[in-house]
């Protein structure tokens, strides 16, 4: 490098430092998503040497097929619940962003079912929701109501597992609501409190629009995380009873490793990373149009 410029050396010395962690991100990210895409054309089975190539027969059946995009309708009820999710997770942050005796304690109390491991938590809630024994219809005795197959029943039991990511992930947005709290100034609330402002006032007008973008956050993970949900189906009901409880990524993965379909569970795998592009975007057109 010794006959070079000075300018051409930083040059070469900023693209040496660029190349490994391009290539790197090249062939961990780009090169398996491309791989996929080619893929999802074919009808590989996971381990033959050749793969045909069928063009969009894949997703032609994942349209056509009920039993293939018509799970998205068992994710309903996760969608339902995470935004009631929401609203309690705003309402908790307001209050523990007040002046409360032992506030820091309430909010490790909220945010801990978040940090433990999933699938301790579906086991957790096994014994929760056990029709026989279960905590819940314990309860449910003790008050005078008959026992309730919570996991059993096909109308509730995708409303008993979404009932469980609310216990899961309402802390973990409350901390993200109170963090977005503590960046508004407190001299907006000073001047609506000298204006009579009551707390209804306040919060609606003058709380939530400071929140817009962290609901829009805060809905985009709870939106794509009830379109990719897989741990706790698999581990409590399996997809039953009757396959009510199947979702979308439980039927690719039983659709790859179980039918040893890899074209078809790839054509599936970017169909819902498509209809999670088109959920964000449709999102981010409401909400600019409301603020505008």
């Amino acid at each position: 490098m010794s006959g070079m410029t000075y300018k051409t050396q930083k040059m070469v010395i900023l693209l040496s430092f660029l190349f490994l962690p391009v290539g790197l991100l090249g062939l961990f990210t780009y090169y398996p998503a491309v791989k996929m895409i080619y893929l999802s054309f074919s009808n590989w089975d996971g381990y033959s040497e050749t793969v045909s190539w069928i063009g969009g027969e894949n997703y032609k059946e994942i349209f056509k097929n009920p039993e293939l995009f018509g799970v998205f309708l068992h994710h309903i009820p996760y969608v339902l619940i995470g935004i009631i999710q929401n609203i309690f997770a705003i309402l908790f942050a307001v209050i523990l962003n007040s002046k409360l005796r032992g506030r820091n304690l309430f909010r490790v109390l909220l945010f801990l079912p978040f940090i433990m491991n999933a699938v301790a938590v579906a086991f957790m809630f096994q014994y929760v929701f056990d029709t026989s024994n279960g905590s819940l219809n314990a309860l449910l005795s003790f008050i005078g109501i008959d026992h309730v197959s919570w996991l059993g029943n096909e109308s509730i039991v995708n409303f008993s597992l979404a009932s469980i990511g609310f216990w899961k992930f309402m802390g973990y947005n409350m901390v993200i609501y109170l963090g977005a709290l503590q960046a508004i100034p407190g001299d907006m609330y000073e001047a609506s409190k000298i204006d009579g402002a009551n707390r209804f006032q306040t919060l609606w007008h003058l709380t939530i629009p400071n929140l817009t973008k962290i609901i829009q956050l805060n809905m985009f993970l709870t939106v794509t995380g009830a379109l990719a949900i897989f741990d706790l189906p698999f581990v409590l009901t399996k997809g039953g009873p009757a396959g009510a409880s199947e979702t979308f990524l439980l039927k690719t993965v039983e659709t790859a490793f179980q039918f040893n379909n890899f074209g078809l569970a790839s054509a599936m795998s970017i169909v819902l990373l498509v209809l999670t592009g088109l959920i964000l975007s449709l999102q981010h057109v409401v909400i600019n149009k409301k603020e505008g």
